[in-house]
């Protein structure tokens, strides 16, 4: 008997920014490293480097340029996301920008959010179609992913028949120059555009997870002061209890992404990549070998996951889109990706936020 017609949601085309500054460790050599309760780190500049580099395998990151905003690196990224898929701009029924701060600008960390980003993209594409409905999500890390899963829902519910989904922020304007963690986060954005397709198989995206932890979890990841004590702004910096949440990640994103795979009647064996958000190379690389444990594997194959995170560092929800998109376009040496094969995306975040969902490559 034929399968019945389906409508599925299909990434014709992506793109990323990825800014042209790099900085490279020893940038943060002389920084005035404090511990939280304020006394100054006496260790060796050199030292908290290479051992930095040891734990999450950054070696340099990205910023944006002077002058340059989120929404900025959000329309570059949108721009090969659409000239990608041949399309014409004004035939969007929404556009969903993720972030976390907003259009933070150069000499400040104030989080500029209103109008929201979506509708300055829309702004700067030069869309004039007012049927172009624009919002924005805040999701921590999983935003894009999370957006990705509403235009979904938009285009199997028949409300939408194309869907841009933008990701990006300038996480180097919130940091705090004396935490340690400066040195983890970076710049970028990453885009997709999501068409309807009739197929009598599956194709594009498939089943989706997400869950929610706001109990205990709730300020792992959150704004906060400066390990300065001299520093009186209360809520102006990114403050991350790595730990906690290397531990959370570790107990909690192997089994929501076997939960995805389970929900789409797939063994991990049926995989081709998993995109995961790029947060540090030695918990993501723990991450996967729980989650082959879960399936009895006690070998992993690291080439089922892709990794950028050693020179473009963490740029939050630019992760998991820039690394689909470089992959779509071939620029990372030995990953491809073809007609058929299965993809797992999947991020953890502020929220405390995980969710994954498969896609299949038309």
């Amino acid at each position: 008997m034929k399968s019945k017609t389906h409508i599925y949601a299909v990434a014709t085309g992506t793109g990323c920014c990825i800014p042209s500054v790099v900085v490279k460790n020893d940038h943060f050599v002389n920084y005035p490293f404090m511990n939280e309760d304020g006394t100054r780190i006496e260790t060796p500049g050199e030292e908290i480097v290479e051992k930095f580099q040891q734990i999450t395998d950054i070696r340099e990151r990205r910023y944006a340029e002077p002058g340059q905003t989120t929404s900025d690196m959000a329309v570059i990224a949108a721009r090969q996301a659409l000239e990608a898929a041949n399309f014409d701009p004004e035939r969007l029924d929404y556009i969903i920008m993720a972030h976390n701060l907003g259009d933070i600008h150069e000499g400040s960390n104030y989080p500029d959010i209103l109008p929201t980003l979506a509708s300055r993209i829309k702004q700067k594409l030069g869309i004039k179609n007012h049927k172009t409905v624009c919002y924005d999500i805040t999701f921590g890390c999983p935003g894009w992913i999370q957006a990705a899963i509403q235009a979904n829902y938009y285009i199997k519910s028949g409300d939408a028949k194309a869907v841009l989904v933008v990701g990006g922020d300038t996480l180097s304007r919130s940091v705090d120059i004396h935490d340690r963690d400066t040195m983890i986060f970076a710049d970028g954005a990453g885009a997709a555009i999501f068409e309807a397709r009739e197929s009598d198989e599956p194709v594009g995206m498939l089943k989706h997870v997400t869950r929610t932890d706001a109990l205990e979890q709730l300020d792992m990841l959150a704004m906060g002061a400066s390990n300065n004590p001299e520093d009186k702004n209360p809520c102006s910096y990114l403050k991350m209890k790595g730990r906690l949440v290397y531990n959370y990640a570790l107990s909690n994103v192997p089994l929501l992404a076997k939960e995805c795979l389970d929900i789409n009647g797939l063994h991990l064996h049926d995989v081709k990549k998993v995109l995961i958000h790029q947060a540090n190379a030695k918990m993501d690389e723990a991450i996967l070998k729980r989650l082959f444990k879960l399936y009895g594997e006690k070998d992993m194959d690291m080439n089922v996951m892709p990794m950028t995170i050693d020179t473009l560092g963490n740029s939050s929800v630019a992760t998991v889109p820039t690394l689909f998109d470089l992959i779509v376009r071939g620029k990372i040496d030995g990953h491809s990706l073809q007609s058929g094969d299965y993809v797992m995306m999947t991020s953890v975040g502020a929220g405390m936020n995980i969710n994954a969902f498969m896609y299949k490559m038309p």
